[in-house]
């Protein structure tokens, strides 16, 4: 393994979607931070399913705001006498800025997290970080103003920052989802413009395709696909691609408590409604998201999808799986909060393309994994 390679600590890792996108495009996560034992148990056991090492400085299983920081600034010691670059990544817990969740915004306990993770960044100075988030963060006039104040608190100790809202479908993932990325960097050689080179339908192209609206639904039907549409941001490809009728969490579903009339009754592609939204074949989903009583149904089964079907649409190598011992709802939760995984190795890629690092490192080398952002023009 190269010493070249950027070095990441990884905070509210959750599930690992976001690091694993990372290392697979050229950096060694070194440590782990993530208070739920639930999460933290899935990604050790993703990580072993992959054959990926264990993180060199190990994993916390605890709150941010009691991580060790002397065992952080001797890890950082460590690695700075190996010449490494020191990257911070993370997506603090965002209902308290969603629209859709508590709204408290900096007042809020997952909102206090926030500020949390930017004290640490003050306090360690590494040479980069992400800070992921909902794009509430970033619109919403009440919490755009402690937005800005993060980021003079980052700027007051020599970052430049770069900030973008990003929608996830510009990185190939079959998914419509928002959020905002800001990006940070200590090194003045770095104060140019940040170039988001990751994206593979910038500029909101990937929809403006001619996307099939509602179909009525017929189970287990087939629908030819238009041959105008891009086949890899669909829902069914992506089934297709991972294989999730064979998949380790393909039998893990929530099931109907009252009957399928309910379920039979919505079209495909309707996801109109604020709770029961079902998914169209040949278009791409909308946000991950399986909490608010939202619930997402198969394009041609009367059911709900499965959390082989979410990881699916989460982008996720077909190799990435959950441990079965996990409950149906902490399955759904970590993937509904994870970064799609293309979105992660986009932006990844990206920073490395700002540090000025060539692509030397094999992203394959410790995971058999197919879903690396196909080689296209962005249309």
């Amino acid at each position: 393994m190269s010493t070249l390679k950027p070095a990441i600590f990884s905070f509210f890792s959750g599930s690992g979607f976001l690091d694993l996108g990372f290392e697979n495009s050229g950096y060694e996560v070194v440590f782990v931070n993530e208070f739920h034992p639930p999460f933290m148990d899935a990604y050790k056991h993703s990580r072993a399913v992959m054959n990926k090492p264990i993180p060199r400085f190990g994993y916390a299983e605890k709150s941010i705001e009691e991580v060790d920081h002397k065992q952080l600034k001797d890890a950082i010691k460590t690695l700075k006498k190996e010449k490494r670059l020191i990257g911070f990544i993370g997506g603090p817990p965002c209902p308290d800025f969603s629209v859709a969740g508590k709204n408290k915004g900096r007042d809020g306990e997952n909102g206090k997290l926030s500020q949390s993770y930017i004290d640490i960044i003050v306090e360690m100075k590494p040479d980069f970080f992400l800070f992921e988030n909902v794009k509430g963060l970033y619109r919403t006039l009440k919490h755009r103003e402690f937005f800005e104040h993060l980021k003079e608190q980052l700027m007051d100790v020599g970052y430049t920052l770069h900030e973008r809202l990003i929608n996830s479908i510009e990185y190939g993932a079959p998914q419509d989802r928002e959020r905002i990325i800001l990006l940070g960097f200590q090194s003045k050689r770095l104060a140019k413009s940040f170039n988001w080179s990751g994206r593979l339908y910038p500029d909101r192209n990937a929809f403006s395709y001619s996307w099939p609206t509602t179909n009525e639904f017929s189970e287990d039907s087939t629908l030819a696909m238009p041959e105008s549409l891009p086949q890899e941001l669909t829902v069914d490809y992506w089934f297709k691609k991972n294989n999730v009728s064979e998949h380790v969490n393909a039998k893990h579903v929530f099931t109907a408590r009252a009957g399928l009339v309910r379920f039979k009754a919505v079209a495909e592609g309707d996801d109109s409604k604020k709770s029961y939204k079902r998914l169209h074949r040949w278009r791409y989903s909308p946000t991950a998201a399986y909490g608010n009583n939202e619930v997402h149904l198969h394009p041609y089964k009367p059911r709900r999808i499965t959390v082989a079907e979410a990881l699916a649409i989460q982008s996720l190598p077909k190799e990435f799986e959950l441990p079965s011992y996990m409950t149906l709802s902490n399955m759904f939760k970590t993937v509904g909060n994870g970064v799609p995984y293309l979105a992660a190795f986009g932006i990844a890629k990206s920073i490395l393309e700002h540090l000025g690092i060539k692509d030397e490192f094999d992203s394959n080398e410790s995971c058999e994994c197919d879903s690396q952002p196909a080689q296209k023009q962005a249309v």
